[in-house]
């Protein structure tokens, strides 16, 4: 059993919310790689300084009233991945 301790560090997280958000909120959510998903979801993948950060984006989720679905603290490599997949769909939606 932990103590909690290694979560108050920074890491990368992904979240997913149920509703649509445009690219442009990036800014307003320190800089995360926002992807808009099929069936109504977006994608948000970004470095978090400590826990008391994520709450702040958390909070932020929640007063735009955005049902929150997935909280998920993601290694360097799964993030990479993330992204790599995104940049695929961008380019096919191109098309």
């Amino acid at each position: 059993m932990t103590n909690g301790r290694e979560f108050d560090k920074q890491g990368m997280y992904e979240i997913r919310i149920k509703g649509t958000l445009d690219r442009a909120w990036s800014d307003w959510f320190g800089g995360f790689n926002i992807t808009p998903q099929g069936d109504s979801e977006t994608l948000l993948i970004g470095p978090v300084a400590d826990q008391s950060a994520l709450h702040g984006l958390l909070s932020k989720i929640r007063d735009l009233g955005l049902p929150l679905l997935l909280v998920k603290r993601i290694d360097a490599e799964e993030a990479e991945s993330n992204q790599s997949n995104r940049k695929s769909l961008s380019d096919t939606d191109r098309i």
